[in-house]
């Protein structure tokens, strides 16, 4: 399995918006340093909280800080740009991060964005798959591409820098509860991103049947339903004991819950009346982790369950802790979740295993070889000879 964030981001607390966006950056460093595989960064334009406004802006900067993870937009709402613009600032960042880069696409998230530019949200997710058709074609590189929609226009349009990675870098497409994202990526071949299926009850159920549409869709337009090429994304954080998870989430979870309820309109914890309820209620329904490595593993393993399998898990990174204790989180969930299950530690253990089961076979000949050698130099009587007999006699014995 493979493990990384989705940075919506969620800034909890409203202060220095600059020094937000430098943490931001500087957490991906610290997730490049960990191992993790994956940061998808979004695009939001309203409400106070999510302060990327360009994602691909933010990628350029934070790929020049980082050296392994890959970096997708999490998500470009296609319907706010012109297709030809995304093909070629995602081609560029392609070139420029020697292939480190994914395209994730979906409607727009916040209806607020929609308002304020003008759009009707009910045409938003036609916009995406009419630019997203539109992507695909560009990126192909087989032809001009002619386009003539209702809000924008392709003549004879080609894209003089093809893609670094060959014949095209990933594209993903976003999916909450209903069947629109997963039908559009089975009709593309891309691959599916099911963002906040924990954080209302409905979307933990949706998971199977996103796979369904997904793999339904996939076949029909002939292409392959990967399970491994699937995301899932739920939000968590981790401590050596809940009692400090707990405790740490106080920074900023009432502030978020706060967003969630009156910006993002998701139904989240209504009758908490603190943030340690909302907690609580969170983790009662499965909609997140807030405890010890162990919960994380008993959520990971409850999704597979439900899910049926899937590839990446992707934390819905939230500015639940202030910024130390979200990087030991992270830390803590490298050193003790990962390891489960990308099966790196198990030789390890077999190694271990082996090696006390062979201690009395093994270790008798190798301390005579020692003493052999030190008696060949120092002669039997020596007191240094006698000293290290005594001492290997000793550590056979144990």
């Amino acid at each position: 399995m493979r493990f990384g964030i989705f940075l919506a981001p969620y800034h909890a607390k409203l202060n220095n918006p600059t020094l937000a966006l430098e943490r931001d950056i500087q957490l991906i460093e610290h997730l490049d340093q960990l191992g993790y595989d994956e940061a998808w960064i979004g695009e939001h334009h309203s409400g106070g909280a999510e302060l990327i406004t360009a994602p691909d802006l933010m990628i350029a900067a934070i790929a020049e800080r980082t050296r392994h993870i890959s970096l997708g937009t999490g998500v470009y709402s296609l319907g706010y740009h012109h297709p030809m613009s995304v093909a070629e600032r995602m081609v560029l960042l392609d070139h420029l991060t020697r292939g480190r880069i994914k395209l994730g696409v979906g409607p727009g998230a916040l209806a607020t964005d929609a308002f304020q530019r003008g759009y009707d949200p009910r045409g938003l997710r036609q916009r995406m798959a009419e630019s997203l058709d539109a992507i695909v074609e560009l990126l192909r590189g087989e032809g001009p591409v002619n386009r003539d929609c209702d809000w924008f226009t392709l003549r004879d349009a080609s894209l003089h820098l093809l893609p670094y990675t060959r014949p095209s870098f990933e594209i993903a497409v976003a999916a909450l509860i209903s069947p629109s994202g997963p039908a559009l990526a089975g009709s593309h071949g891309c691959s599916l991103l099911s963002i906040g299926s924990t954080l209302v009850e409905s979307g933990v159920e949706a998971l199977a049947a996103h796979w369904n549409v997904f793999e339904e869709t996939s076949i029909a337009n002939g292409h392959t339903a990967d399970r491994a090429s699937w995301r899932v994304v739920a939000p968590w954080h981790i401590a050596p004991t809940r009692e400090q998870a707990f405790a740490e989430i106080e920074y900023g979870m009432k502030e978020w819950i706060d967003y969630e309820r009156d910006v993002a309109y998701l139904p989240l914890a209504r009758d908490a009346a603190t943030a340690r309820e909302a907690a609580e209620e969170m983790v009662r329904i499965g909609a997140a982790v807030i405890g010890t490595p162990e919960d994380a593993v008993d959520m990971i393993d409850r999704l597979l369950e439900q899910s049926g399998g899937f590839g990446t898990f992707l934390c819905m990174t939230c500015d639940w802790a202030d910024f130390d204790a979200r990087k030991r989180s992270f830390a803590l969930f490298a050193d003790e979740v990962m390891p489960r299950y990308q099966d790196s530690t198990r030789p390890l253990r077999e190694s271990y295993r082996w090696g006390k089961e062979k201690k009395n076979e093994i270790v008798p000949e190798f301390n005579q070889a020692f003493q052999q050698a030190t008696e060949r130099y120092y002669g039997a009587d020596h007191a240094r000879t006698r000293k290290i007999t005594k001492m290997l006699n000793t550590e056979e014995q144990a």
